[in-house]
């Protein structure tokens, strides 16, 4: 069949889908059709911190997010409303956690990723707002930065669209359709899509839809909680800070502003078991503003003379070794997948969307990535680990 004939379903309307519809838009090598359950980016993704460091655990995420910062740099030039906010970002540590994160220095040398080393009197000398304690250790990365989702969302689904993807909202996929061992297309609540291939990246919901071809991955969901200030006398001129010791996160955000991020480390996963699920249904207990206020006032002096302005909750999705889950689907081909970026889905989004183009359109990828492949887990670990429910506190803590 000629290669421009074919064409390719994505499922979910995030970050991820509509990078990989982007990517194989540009490629032109299929028609691309995108379907989500609702509005597109009305997930997880809009409800995204949006922060993003290059300084990750392993090799294969160093190099893959090394693409991600300079691809959204090139997004900003490309498109209209959006921009990087390259301000840095900067992971803090205490003496406890510092031994862990030390050991992969080398790596990131190695991988030719640029950081500094940073004692808390020199983080409060570049950046006076905040306020570490003696004992905190920053890792800076020059290269980070933040983006704002309700800027980045839009514009993306935009260039989409001018590119000519098929972008239909509220249809709700209902399972594959498989021929000859083979994935052929999707069905939805009203229709058969015929597919020469088919991108999942539908996060918590994976399994569930999954499962009606017996594929099941070691995944979990948890809660996000994202909260944001009124506006501050005058903007604060910080990095973007993952602040682990905090159970949290802080970054600037639109209009003079704060974001912030907690975890509810007691909180148990959030387990998906329909499809038609939908995240409105999330709650938080209202103490976590309090708990906001109370961790991080001695660090951001500035949160303690403002008051809040929005709250968001999403979901995010670890895998069960902490490292994303994206390539095809050994038993199921013409299945690609791409889930479990732990607490960076947005931050691997630009980089996450082309090595899945790749795959659909060459069968191969860029960069290795082996280490994501969704076949690298034994099933017998993989049912012991759904079975078990755990809380947020014992999935692989990677933030960003």
């Amino acid at each position: 069949m000629d290669r421009t004939m074919q064409t390719t379903v994505i499922l979910g309307g995030g970050v991820t889908g509509l990078s990989t519809a982007y990517h194989l838009a540009r490629k032109g090598c299929c028609k691309v059709i995108l379907i989500d359950k609702g509005a597109v980016g009305n997930g997880s993704s809009s409800r995204a911190a949006g922060i993003i460091t290059g300084l990750l655990w392993s090799e294969t995420g160093v190099l893959a997010r090394q693409i991600s910062l300079q691809l959204f740099r090139e997004l900003s030039e490309e498109l209209d409303g959006y921009s990087f906010r390259a301000v840095g970002a900067l992971n803090l540590f205490d003496t406890q956690s510092w031994p862990e994160r030390e050991r992969l220095l080398p790596l990131y040398r190695r991988c030719g990723a640029p950081f500094e080393v940073l004692d808390a009197e020199e983080m409060r000398y570049r950046w006076p707002e905040l306020q570490p304690r003696d004992e905190f250790i920053g890792l800076y990365d020059p290269l980070g930065g933040y983006s704002e989702p309700d800027e980045y969302v839009p514009a993306l689904a935009r260039k989409c669209r001018e590119l000519g993807v098929d972008i239909r909202e509220h249809q709700l996929v209902t399972g594959l359709v498989v021929r000859s061992g083979k994935v052929a297309g999707v069905r939805t609540a009203h229709e058969t899509i015929e597919a020469d291939a088919v991108v999942s990246t539908v996060y918590a919901w994976t399994n569930v839809l999954l499962a009606q071809e017996g594929i099941r991955l070691p995944v979990k969901a948890v809660v996000h909680q994202r909260y944001v200030t009124q506006a501050l006398t005058a903007p604060l001129a910080i990095p973007a800070v993952n602040a682990d010791p905090l159970g949290g996160y802080v970054r600037p955000a639109a209009g003079g502003r704060l974001l912030f991020g907690i975890e509810t480390a007691e909180r148990e996963e959030q387990r998906i078991t329909e499809l038609t699920y939908q995240l409105s249904a999330l709650e938080a207990p209202d103490s976590l503003k309090e708990e906001i206020r109370s961790n991080f006032t001695p660090y951001v002096p500035s949160l303690a003379c403002v008051d809040w302005d929005e709250r968001r909750l999403g979901l995010l999705t670890f895998s069960m070794d902490g490292e994303p889950i994206l390539g095809p689907v050994e038993c199921l081909p013409g299945l690609y997948i791409g889930v479990a970026f732990h607490s960076g889905g947005f931050a691997y989004n630009p980089v996450s969307g082309m090595l899945l183009a790749e795959l659909v359109e060459n069968g191969r990828t860029s960069i290795n990535i082996e280490a994501f492949s969704p076949d690298r887990f034994d099933q017998a670990e993989t049912d012991a680990y759904l079975a078990e429910t755990v809380k947020q506190k014992h999935v692989a803590r990677r933030r960003h």
